[in-house]
């Protein structure tokens, strides 16, 4: 086969790869209201979708981004009784239209959310797959780009999902976050661990602060330290009731049971 006919070839099946996703993944049809934020300068969003089945939950809300997001809609849009407007959203993994009218402070009325067919493609030479249009619904509204998947790759965390890519963008979890845990001589944590350290605000200082009384925590330890707010100051005021060997597993228990009180 010449070089010619074969580049064709490939030219055809990558087009068709598109296509099939594309049909596959069908744009989601739903409800859409937004409103303003208890935070200033953003948004609350809620979706329903209407066909959804009596066993799924199929209601969402996201009041997470700022309104430099959409386009087609002010804060100021929302003070105007019965204006008619069509907010859109743009991401890498797909564009979402909430086209309605305003009423009480909320824009109320029909969305569509149109996966993009490109951005699955991108994320299948990664690794990434098993993608559904309300997973990449997700990922436009919290912003989950390929270059952010990439980078974490690049960084050398292991288990790194589809799924967990949300939490990681979430949680703000970057190469740098990784990389301090490592610097402090720990093997990186995986994709999974950083999550749970990150969900408790454990950080570099803490564990310094650990470690000049003496401690060398584990990274479970450094998440059960926060969880149950093993803080230098209860370690200290332990040490003064005269206890002796306080491990980390100790101070946890006598968290557990309230023996400080």
């Amino acid at each position: 086969m010449s070089l010619q006919r074969r580049f064709a070839l490939l030219t055809i099946l990558s087009c068709t790869g598109a296509l099939l996703h594309a049909a596959t993944l069908a744009p989601l049809n739903e409800k859409c209201r937004i409103g303003l934020s208890e935070d200033t300068g953003k948004f609350s969003l809620h979706i329903d979708r209407g066909d959804c089945p009596a066993e799924r939950h199929c209601e969402s809300s996201f009041s997470n981004e700022g309104f430099s997001r959409f386009t087609g809609i002010l804060q100021t849009d929302l003070s105007q009784e019965g204006a008619r407007l069509t907010a859109t959203l743009t991401a890498e993994a797909g564009a979402f239209t909430c086209t309605g009218t305003v009423h009480n402070r909320e824009l109320t009325g029909d969305a569509v959310f149109t996966p993009d067919p490109t951005f699955i493609d991108r994320m299948a030479q990664m690794g990434f797959n098993g993608f559904t249009a309300e997973k990449l619904q997700a990922y436009a509204f919290i912003n989950v780009e390929s270059a952010f998947a990439r980078s974490l790759q690049q960084a050398g965390i292991r288990g790194i999902t589809t799924d967990n890519l949300i939490a990681l963008r979430i949680f703000n979890i970057d190469p740098a976050y990784a990389k301090s845990f490592s610097d402090l001589g720990y093997e990186q944590p995986d994709a999974a661990k950083l999550i749970a350290l990150k969900v408790q605000k454990v950080d570099a200082d803490e564990v310094r602060q650990l470690r000049d009384l003496g401690y060398q925590p584990t990274l479970d330890e450094l998440i059960q330290v926060r969880i149950f707010h093993i803080t230098p100051d209860f370690i200290h005021r332990m040490q003064d009731r005269g206890l002796k060997n306080l491990t980390i597993a100790k101070l946890v228990q006598i968290r557990i049971f309230k023996l400080a009180e």
